[in-house]
């Protein structure tokens, strides 16, 4: 697992020059793509289907407009790029909307008590239209890996090593 396309593309092209056609085999991919690999496989445990979209940054802004303009809330108070970096930072966290929602009331932040809103509502609107983002990925992954044993079973029987490639 790596962290761009050049890196797994030259760790492609090093295992095939090395082992040869066993490489095939091997998963030589990026944290995203190998999450978008097993989503593909089982993403329906989590209500997707097999050809989910994957929404990019400006899929996603569009989205969190929507919602804004929905919610009848002022940009100067809501920046879209501001909110979207609050949802990356809930899901990094493995936070849902409604783990989001509690912190929120807890920290009596009524700006981030409405970014909860607005986070459970691209949420849905993402599931309604079988999408997921960037950040989703790695989210469901983790989430579809750790609420389905026989699915985790069955990566851990594929996988003896997974190795991080941290070469930046």
């Amino acid at each position: 697992i790596t962290f761009t396309n050049k890196a797994a593309e030259e760790l492609k092209s090093r295992l095939e020059r090395t082992v040869g056609h066993a490489a095939e085999e091997v998963w030589a991919q990026t944290f995203h793509s190998a999450c978008v690999r097993i989503l593909r496989r089982a993403g329906d445990r989590l209500g997707f289907t097999r050809s989910f979209t994957i929404y990019d940054t400006s899929d996603s802004q569009s989205v969190v407009k929507r919602i804004l303009k929905d919610f009848d809330l002022d940009d100067k108070m809501f920046p879209f790029r501001y909110v979207l970096s609050v949802i990356s930072k809930a899901k990094d966290k493995l936070q849902t909307p409604e783990e989001f929602r509690i912190e929120a009331q807890k920290s009596y932040d009524s700006r981030k008590t409405r970014i909860a809103d607005i986070y459970a509502e691209y949420e849905r609107r993402l599931h309604d239209a079988d999408a997921m983002d960037f950040d989703d990925l790695i989210l469901n992954t983790v989430r579809l890996l750790r609420d389905n044993e026989d699915v985790r079973g069955f990566y851990q029987r594929k996988f003896r090593y997974v190795l991080v490639d941290e070469y930046q």
